[in-house]
């Protein structure tokens, strides 16, 4: 995990915090890595709810109500996907934010249709999931290293403009 990633995830933390809002992850070709940055933050059970590692279609399907036909029509990894393992998984866990993430690191995997380094980003409210592709292999590793930062920038990037107003914790509520 890199500096960059837990500046990141101290922001995010900050504003969860103050807002008193939850966040949960869903996470494919990642396994795991977003949820690893947000927790190695102390404090993260404040606001963390928790992740779901969907590495299979069956558990994508099972645990996250994506839709069979579409992984048969579009495959696993593409937008409408990431959409509904982040709409399944604020269902699932009923957090107020989500991160959702499905692609193809490599080396393997790919096809002419989803090379090696297609991924899908979900992140947002479940009423207001964006959407972000990455598209370039740089390997197994950075492809994940930069899936991972670039899932926790994009979110930030919309609690900046969309949480509500902070209440900042040493504040007294009246």
């Amino acid at each position: 995990m890199d500096f960059g990633s837990k500046v990141i995830s101290r922001e995010i933390q900050q504003m969860l915090y103050d807002t008193k809002k939850t966040l949960g992850t869903a996470e494919s070709c990642t396994g795991g890595r977003i949820a690893e940055v947000i927790i190695a933050v102390p404090g993260a059970s404040n606001y963390f709810k928790g992740g779901i590692i969907a590495y299979s279609n069956d558990v994508k399907e099972k645990l996250l109500g994506v839709d069979h036909e579409v992984i048969e029509a579009q495959t696993a990894v593409c937008e409408e996907v990431a959409r509904q393992m982040a709409v399944g998984l604020c269902e699932t866990l009923d957090c107020d934010y989500v991160i959702s993430i499905t692609g193809v690191a490599g080396p393997g995997g790919g096809t002419p249709e989803v090379p090696v380094g297609t991924i899908w980003i979900g992140y947002g409210a479940k009423d207001d999931i964006r959407t972000f592709q990455l598209t370039e292999d740089q390997g197994r590793d950075l492809n994940l290293n930069i899936a991972t930062n670039k899932a926790l920038r994009l979110f930030l990037e919309y609690l900046q403009e969309n949480a509500p107003e902070r209440q900042p914790a040493n504040q007294v509520e009246k």
